[in-house]
């Protein structure tokens, strides 16, 4: 009997390990290969969406805010492409909203997730989480023409309209 405990033990313990472990999703959870959860293949090159910008090749700056309206403002943002852009984002509101530059279709299927887990906290180079009040940036390059979404992904927020579109030429 102690031995089988002990076997047992044995192969739970790399999976406990894997489940306390931070994962590239910045979400403190265990990675678990489910569509859209992790987001950082969001900000990998090359991609249509575009890539972190380098800070010191910043072309503009454009300044964004949030607010409890479930609205960005600009929504609609014109850019060209090769241009590498700072968001100056700023929540005017009284809870926390975000900022996740992506495909639609990836930030869906991620929402679906932080609807199973609300608690999600982001660290990945294509979006910024901030509380009331707060401000903060993002700088991010553009490389092809096309459009590029943006929403804020907290639970209930895109569905409510807090989306908005960079249009690239």
């Amino acid at each position: 009997m102690k031995k089988t405990l002990s076997i047992l033990a044995l192969s739970v313990l790399p999976t406990l390990a894997l489940a306390a472990g931070n994962h590239g999703g910045g979400h403190g959870a265990p990675a678990h290969g489910m569509p859209g959860h992790d987001m950082s293949t969001m900000s990998n090159a090359p991609s249509p969406t575009g890539q972190p910008g380098d800070p010191a090749k910043v072309t503009r700056t454009i300044e964004l805010t949030m607010d409890d309206t479930m609205r960005f403002t600009p929504g609609d943002i014109q850019v060209r492409a090769g241009e590498t852009i700072r968001f100056f984002i700023k929540n005017t509101g009284k809870i926390p909203h975000e900022m996740v530059i992506g495909s639609i279709a990836d930030m869906k299927a991620h929402a679906a997730e932080m609807q199973k887990m609300p608690g999600m906290q982001h660290s990945e180079p294509n979006m910024i989480t901030l509380g009331p009040g707060k401000i903060g940036g993002l700088v991010w390059q553009f490389d092809q023409a096309g459009t590029v979404d943006f929403a804020c992904l907290i639970p209930g927020h895109m569905e409510a309209g807090m989306v908005g579109k960079v249009k690239v030429s």
